[in-house]
Order: C-alpha cells, then structure tokens, then sequence
C-alpha cells in the first residue's frame, strides 16, 4: 500500500507502462499515417482501374475525415494529438527503444510548422478533389446491385 504522502496514480503509472503506452500510441499514428497515404494513391488507381470498393462512402468518408482533422490541427499550429500524447508518455518513460527512435525519425521531420499546414491543406484539398470528381457511390445501401440497377424501397 502506497503511503499517504505517494499519489496512487504514480505507484500505477510505472516508466514501463509509459514507455509501453507511447509504443501503442505510435502504432496507431502509423496506421493512420499509411491509411492516409494509401488512400491517396489507392483511390485515383482504384477509379482507373475500376475496382468498386475505392468509391464506398463509409471509406471514403474517414479518409476525408482523417485528413480534415490534420489539416485542422495543422491550420491552427497545433501539433497531432497523437504526437502531443506519444511526446508526453514518452518523457515519462524511462527511456526510448531503439526500434521507435528509428521510426520516430521517419514520421518526424525537424522542419517548420508553416511547411507542414502548407502539405496538408494541400493533401485535403487534394482529397476533396477527388470526392468531387469521383464522389462515392450513391447506391451503398444496395452493395450487391448491379450500377443503375432501380430498388423498390416499399412493396
């Protein structure tokens, strides 16, 4: 039992659980970063090829949400929530795995904040382009029909 003069939270929260906290923290801005990245190049060379699923709504729809939230962030010189979280647990750890400080140096470029609103807006805008141009499918609730296929909605 922690003495009084301890605060519970700081028996829980060890270096080790920081340090294992920030680790997950920074796989899921890795998922995130590959799926905005993928979604990028999947869904121009989706619409070319004519693969069906790079125009669901619900898809297309977190990509434009992802990428709207780091422009955002961006926007207003706030760095990713994600990398204020990592950062934080980070110091509180003990130490950083080798492993991370080498991904760490490939997700985190030591350059302006201005250079990196500029990128995103553009990524954003880019990713609107693409909803305008090629806008996902109207016809989600009937995913097994035919395209221009008519649904009965009553009787």
């Amino acid at each position: 039992m922690p003495s009084p003069s301890v605060p519970l939270l700081s028996v829980i929260v060890t270096p080790a659980l920081d340090a294992g906290l920030a680790a997950g923290v920074l796989g899921l801005h890795i998922l995130i970063i590959a799926f905005n990245i993928a979604g990028l190049v999947v869904v121009p060379l989706g619409i070319w090829r004519g693969w069906r699923w790079v125009r669901e709504p619900i898809w297309r729809s977190l990509h434009l949400l992802a990428l709207a939230i780091v422009a955002l962030q961006a926007v207003l010189g706030r760095a990713c929530f994600l990398t204020v979280w990592q950062d934080d647990l980070q110091h509180a750890a003990a130490h950083t795995p080798l492993i991370q400080r080498w991904i760490n140096s490939l997700i985190y470029w030591p350059l302006p904040m201005a250079f990196f609103s500029t990128v995103y807006v553009l990524v954003f805008l880019y990713v609107v382009l693409l909803w305008w141009r090629w806008p996902p499918r109207l016809d989600w609730r009937h995913a097994g029909s035919k395209p221009g296929q008519k649904h009965k909605i009553l009787g």
